[in-house]
C-alpha cells in the first residue's frame, strides 16, 4: 500500500479524477486528489486555462504543497497533465517520494530526481502538449539522472485519453493504463 497524490488537469478536478482515485484505492492505496482551483471543474480547456491565468501558477504550487503539507514524505506523486507538472515540479521538495506516476504529460526536472526514482509516464502519441523531440530530451535527461523510468505511449489517441467525459477518451488504450499504474505503485 502507498499513499498517492493525484493532481488534477488544467479542467479542475473532474470526475475522471476521482475515479482514477478510487481506483488505485480499490488496490489498497491511500489516495488524495487536492482541488487546486477551489472551484467546479472547466467543461473545455480554454476555460482551464483562463481559470488557471487567473488564479495564477504559484498559487497553484502553494496550494499543491499544502495538500502534501501531511502526507508521508514517500507519498508517491501523480498528476493528470498540468497536473503531472505540478508533480514533477514538487518532486524537488519531496526527496522521499516513492515515485512519479505522469499521466498525459511529462514532468520532473533531472535535479530533482534521486538516483532509482521510479518514474511511470503515460503519453499519446502523438500528444499535442508534448512534442516527440522534448518528450524524448526529457526522457534522456532523467534517465542520465538516475531515474529509474518506464515511457507508455499510446499511438493515435487524444491528449486526456483517460477521461470518459472527453471526446478524446480512448477505452483500449485507457484500460491498457491502469493494470501498468497498479503495477507501478506495487512494486518497491
Amino acid at each position: 500500500m502507498r499513499h498517492v497524490v493525484l493532481f488534477h488537469s488544467v479542467y479542475g478536478l473532474r470526475p475522471a479524477v476521482r475515479a482514477a482515485a478510487d481506483r488505485l484505492r480499490a488496490a489498497g492505496h491511500q489516495v488524495s486528489t487536492p482541488d487546486l482551483y477551489g472551484v467546479p471543474a472547466t467543461d473545455t480547456v480554454e476555460e482551464g486555462f483562463a481559470l488557471l491565468d487567473k488564479i495564477g501558477q504559484d498559487v497553484l504550487l502553494d496550494r499543491a504543497r499544502a495538500a502534501l503539507r501531511d502526507l508521508p514524505p514517500e507519498t508517491a506523486l501523480g498528476g493528470f497533465s498540468m497536473g503531472a507538472g505540478v508533480a514533477g515540479a514538487l518532486l524537488a521538495e519531496r526527496p522521499a517520494a516513492a515515485g512519479l506516476l505522469l499521466l498525459h504529460g511529462t514532468g520532473g526536472a533531472p535535479e530533482a530526481v534521486s538516483p532509482g526514482l521510479p518514474v511511470q509516464l503515460h503519453l499519446a502519441d502523438p500528444d499535442p502538449y508534448d512534442a516527440p523531440d522534448e518528450v524524448d530530451e526529457w526522457q534522456q535527461a532523467m534517465t542520465d539522472a538516475g531515474a529509474d523510468l518506464t515511457v507508455f505511449s499510446y499511438p493515435g489517441v487524444g491528449h486526456l485519453f483517460t477521461d470518459p467525459d472527453l471526446a478524446e477518451y480512448s477505452p483500449d488504450a485507457t484500460a491498457a493504463v491502469w493494470p501498468r499504474v497498479l503495477a507501478f505503485l506495487a512494486a518497491g
